[in-house]
């Protein structure tokens, strides 16, 4: 009977146990921000300029630091392409972030939340490649909640495209992103 009653309450308090609210995982950098690469013609024509978007989706609840960071010590979100022979690149263009207050810092930062979207800006040379194209990239930033900054992390973004002899085959692409204003 002593037996029975050890095995039952072992049962009971594991039982008890797992019903215990777990505390919250802590997500790993790499997947609180979500890249997606488009450009503004597709296909794109050679001899043509266009532009490469990076929209960047920050999870709910965390930031990242703006290109223009607030202090020394922060690391600032970064983009770098390596552009392919017969194509030519201007620089990145950053948006500018929001100054937010947090416990941690005396000063508002200034950091990206939400939808943030870099811009290249591209020439397809005379003697770009025909047919399918590939722009790698590096995305390098530093998450963080109101409560703790996860580590530096750089994720490999690709913008892919076609690229056409004729400047009549280009079409715009991707009205939402590159609206004509």
């Amino acid at each position: 009977m002593r037996f029975v009653t050890v095995v039952l309450a072992s049962v009971l308090f594991f039982i008890a146990v797992e019903a215990l609210p777990s505390p919250p995982q802590v997500p790993s950098g790499r997947d609180v921000v979500a890249p997606s690469a488009f450009v503004s013609l597709e296909p794109v024509a050679r001899g043509s300029a266009f532009q490469l978007a990076v929209v960047l989706k920050i999870r709910p609840g965390f930031h990242i630091n703006a290109r223009q960071k607030s202090e020394d010590y922060l690391i600032a979100t970064d983009l770098k392409a390596d552009v392919p022979a017969g194509f030519k690149f201007g620089e990145v263009s950053y948006p500018k972030g929001k100054l937010r207050p947090f416990t941690f810092s005396k000063k508002s930062l200034n950091v990206y939340e939400g939808t943030v979207i870099l811009r290249l800006p591209l020439t397809a040379l005379a003697n770009a490649p025909l047919g399918a194209q590939q722009i790698p990239m590096k995305l390098r930033y530093q998450a963080c909640s109101t409560e703790i900054c996860l580590p530096p992390v750089t994720l490999d973004v690709s913008a892919g495209f076609t690229v056409a002899a004729l400047a009549a085959d280009a079409r715009p692409a991707h009205p939402e992103l590159f609206s004509q204003k």
